[in-house]
């Protein structure tokens, strides 16, 4: 019974440096995006919108970074790792 326990279980992948590497893509980019809006405050105006319309206060290209890296995060991401992982199985597989 213990046998059938233990075949059941997967052991821990460790993940490849491929996969470490474009897991802080994501988190890197929202780092720059921040770095930057604090760097140059001037460019967000969100801080001073007099007479800016809804598209100016939007459009902010440290807040655009800022989505980006958050939109590869969460969306583009775990698909990618799970690729990664799956080329790496095969790999693995071939040899």
């Amino acid at each position: 019974m213990n046998a059938e326990l233990v075949s059941e279980l997967e052991a821990p992948r460790h993940r490849t440096w491929q996969a470490r590497a474009v897991s802080t893509m994501g988190p890197v980019t929202v780092l720059a995006g921040t770095v930057w809006a604090l760097l140059q405050p001037y460019r967000v105006t969100l801080l001073h919108p007099y007479g800016q319309g809804f598209w100016w206060l939007v459009v902010e290209p440290p807040l655009l970074v800022i989505a980006v890296g958050l939109l590869f995060h969460l969306v583009v991401l775990p698909g990618l790792l799970e690729d990664l992982e799956e080329a790496g199985s095969s790999d693995a597989a071939a040899l």
